[in-house]
Parts: structure tokens; sequence; C-alpha cells
């Protein structure tokens, strides 16, 4: 769920109106926001918790204290002068044992350690542009975060962003990673506040989530407590046939890469048995590149698998231009669900009737630039917007517009603004593996839409794990690499972690 900041406030006030006090609800909150600090850094380093005069600033001073348990070295950086502070972040910092009082002067020295900021100066609460002491230290945090490479955690909003709008001041903060509290806000999904939010984790809070009513909502978040009792737990009695039969056209002379990917993300996503199709030409190149686990097979034409029994196909990977045609035939053409990617979808981009005709549904994965081919409208409109109206369209379809903000729709359903993902995931390749996972969900007795969201969550979770616990980083970041976190995404799904 989203919403508002007057929602949030006033779901806060029936809480407290219903004898949930707020120093219970910071320690929840505090305790929630140090555990998501952890599923990023599973090893302390130095925390700087900057913290303001009112209730965010006693959620900070929460966090840190619990960080300073787990280890960390915690150093206490006020916004104002004690005497100005709230009575709860008063408190809070008597309370915070294990930390260290600091000054705004540690915000400019490098430490040499996993080094992380918790901004913890406004809140939900604030409005107006950002005035002093405020804006000195959002821009010093900034400035720590661009020399020293210090990961900024967000309590709640970015102070300086506007939570309904999304509209950034000139000093707001650069998260890497924003931690809400209970739900989403308005203004952290807009697009043009991705760079400010960053990964956004929305802690969880009974108090909450118990005092809301639950209504047909538009736009929702794919978070682990939404998607994670969709994922089904196996039968000890099963076997390969459960899970799938899939079958893959991708690849072309040169772009085998493309295929074995694909096939290789399948595979690692519990699909039963995984077949790789490829014409004469490049069928054996292709099978001494692919993974043990997965056929290949040699077919005269592309128009051949029609004649294949699976229960999903997946199309497009690295297939290249030159058979456009065929390609076509086979997006409409094919009775089993299907998921479209890459080349597929520029095969039919010439002619997207072909998706007001399909023998059966579809999950069409494009990045911006594809979109922009199947609807060249798409251009300065809100991602939203064009994953609505292309849906509505399309009914047959389910649509997964990629981004740093991915966005599933589906006709008759909410759409989904996925919440994990890095930006070490801008890299070729990344593609191929999310078409072959939601490939190998739908083999697994998943609805589209839903393997969609769950596919595009756990390859964004799977990246990050491999950034925050694998050693890798941004820049050498791989799909393959990726793909080796799996198993840990498939864990942190199932646990409904953050």
């Amino acid at each position: 769920m989203i919403l508002s900041c007057a929602a949030m406030k006033a779901l806060e006030e029936k809480a407290f109106t219903a004898g949930v006090s707020p120093e219970f609800l910071m320690e929840q909150v505090g305790h929630q926001m140090a555990l998501a600090v952890r599923q990023f850094f599973p090893r302390p380093g130095v925390c700087l918790a900057v913290f303001g005069k009112g209730n965010n600033g006693g959620d900070a001073l929460v966090a840190a204290r619990r960080l300073a348990a787990m280890g960390w070295e915690v150093r206490l950086i006020p916004a104002y002068a004690e005497k100005e502070w709230g009575p709860l972040p008063r408190q809070k910092y008597k309370q915070a044992i294990g930390c260290h009082a600091d000054t705004p002067a540690a915000l400019q020295q490098s430490t040499g350690r996993p080094l992380i900021v918790l901004d913890g100066l406004l809140g939900i609460g604030a409005k107006g542009a950002l005035q002093e002491p405020i804006s000195s230290l959002t821009r010093a945090i900034n400035q720590l975060r661009s020399t020293s490479n210090a990961h900024v955690f967000a309590l709640d909003l970015p102070t300086g962003l506007d939570g309904d709008t999304g509209a950034p001041d000139e000093a707001c903060i650069v998260a890497d990673t924003t931690l809400t509290v209970g739900f989403a806000k308005q203004g952290l999904v807009a697009d043009h506040a991705a760079n400010f939010v960053g990964r956004i984790c929305v802690l969880p809070l009974r108090e909450f989530s118990s005092r809301i009513a639950k209504a047909d909502e538009d736009t929702i978040l794919t978070t682990p407590s939404e998607i994670g009792p969709i994922l089904p737990r196996r039968n000890f009695d099963t076997h390969k046939g459960d899970y799938g039969r899939i079958g893959i056209i991708a690849g072309s002379p040169g772009f085998l890469g493309a295929a074995v990917i694909c096939a290789n993300a399948c595979v690692r996503a519990g699909a039963g048995l995984v077949t790789l199709y490829a014409t004469p030409d490049y069928a054996e190149s292709l099978a001494r590149m692919a993974p043990p686990e997965v056929m290949v097979q040699s077919i005269p034409s592309l128009l051949d698998v029609l004649s294949k029994r699976h229960d999903v196909f997946a199309i497009g990977p690295g297939l290249g231009i030159s058979r456009s045609a065929e390609i076509a035939q086979l997006v409409e053409k094919f009775p089993q669900p299907t998921v479209v990617d890459a080349d597929a979808l520029n095969a039919i981009a010439a002619n997207t009737q072909i998706l007001s005709s399909l023998s059966g549904e579809r999950v069409l994965t494009p990045h911006p630039g594809e979109m922009e081919h199947l609807d060249p409208d798409t251009k300065n409109r809100p991602r939203s917007e064009v994953v609505r109206a292309f849906t509505q369209r399309y009914p047959q379809c389910t649509l997964l517009l990629k981004g740093a903000r991915t966005i599933i729709g589906k006709s008759g359903a909410p759409l989904c603004i996925n919440t994990t993902g890095t930006p070490g995931m801008a890299v070729g390749g990344m593609g191929d593996a999310l078409t072959g996972v939601i490939a190998a969900l739908i083999g697994q007795r998943i609805r589209l839409f839903d393997a969609a969201r769950i596919g595009a969550w756990l390859c964004g979770r799977a990246s990050e794990a491999a950034i925050y616990e694998g050693g890798e980083s941004e820049e050498t970041l791989t799909p393959t690499r990726m793909l080796d976190f799996l198993s840990s995404a498939f864990r942190d799904l199932r646990v409904q972690s953050f």
C-alpha cells in the first residue's frame, strides 16, 4: 500500500488513540531499521547517525543503539543543541549505550572502513525548503557519500524530499536506501525521485497494518510480505515434471551468450526441464556453451518449435533481426504462456496488432528503448501511465517495464512497483537472466503477473546480495555472478526480509 503523508500521520494518531505509545512505536521502528541495515551490511563497520530534534531523530537513535549492540562503531551527530530536542529524542540519546557523541565535523572524515550514514534529520511532517542547520548537514552527507563511498540510509524519507510529490529540495539527501515505515509514501515512487530515494525497504509494523482498511489499490509495491506467500513450497513427493517443461528460443551466431544466460537462469530458478532450440548454423556451438542441465535441440526452422510440447516458452534473447518474421509468428501463435524479450519485442514492434490476436498469454519485458518501439507515445510520459495504457489496450499481456523502478502491470490488476535492485544491474545480459527466471516461475504454475513481479524482485535482490555479501561492486557485477546469489534471494523472499 502507498499512502500520502497525511494518511500516514492519521494512521499514527489512530494507533496512539488505541493505546500504542509513541515510545513503543519508536523502539519497534528503530529495531526494524537496524535489521534492514544488517541485511545490506552483514559485517559491522562505522555508522554516523545524524539526527534532528523530532521523532525521526529518535528513530535514528534507537537504530544506532541497536547497531552498536551488533558490533558497529556508532557516532551520534545532532543537528541542534540538546535544549531543542523533543522529549523522546532526549530520552533515546541517554539510552544510546555503546554509541559515541560526535560533531558535524565527523562528516568530513574518511574512516577507511565500511561507512554508513543514518539520515534521521526530518520526517514526513516537514514541509518547505530546507533551512539551516539542516541544509548544511544534508550537503555534508551528500559530499561524504560522494568522496568516501558512504552508504546513506534515509529513515522514512530522504531529508529534503517532498513525501507526497517526490519533489527534491536543492540540498536533498541522496540516499542509497530508504527505510520507510509501515507503508511507502507517494513521493518515494515518483519517477523523478528515484535518484534521491535509492532502494526502498518497507518496514512492516503490525501496529499500523492492523489499523488500516484494506481497499482496492491501483498501485502497490512488490515486497516480500506481498509476494512471498505466492511462491509455493514443494511437496516432498514430487518430480521434475511438476516444475515445468520450458522451451527457449534464443541466440544466433555471435549472440550465443544471451541464450546461455537465459537458460542458466531458468535452471537456477527451479524449472523442471529446459530445452534450448537452435537452427543448424549455430546449434552445435550453442550445445558446447550451454549448461549441462540444459538440452539443446537443432531444428530446421524456428517455426518448427510450434509442434514441440512445452508448458512455457521464452523467446527473444540474442535472436537478432534476420528472422523477425518467423519470430513474430511464434509470439502470436504459441498457445502456451510465453515470456517475450529483446529481439522478439523488436520483431513485433512493426506490427503490434499481433498483440490483439495472441493464442495465449504473454509477459513482455521491454527496457525503455524497446518500449518506445512498441509504443512511440511513451516518451516523456509517466512510466505508470505508460504501463496502464498498454495493458488496457492488450489485456492478454503482462507488461514488465524495466528500469530503476521496474513496473509490472496487467489489465484488472494493481500496478506493481518493484523495490529491489542496484545500479550494478546496468549491464548486458541482466534482461536475459530475468526472462529465464520468469519462465521458470510460470512453469511452477505461478500466474504470469505474479511470476513477473516475483522474478523482478528475485533478480534485484540477488544482485544486491552479490554486492553486499559476495564481494562484487556496481562496476564488476555480471548476470552470471548475480545468478550465483539467486538462492540467497529465494531464501530472503521466503523469510520475508526486506
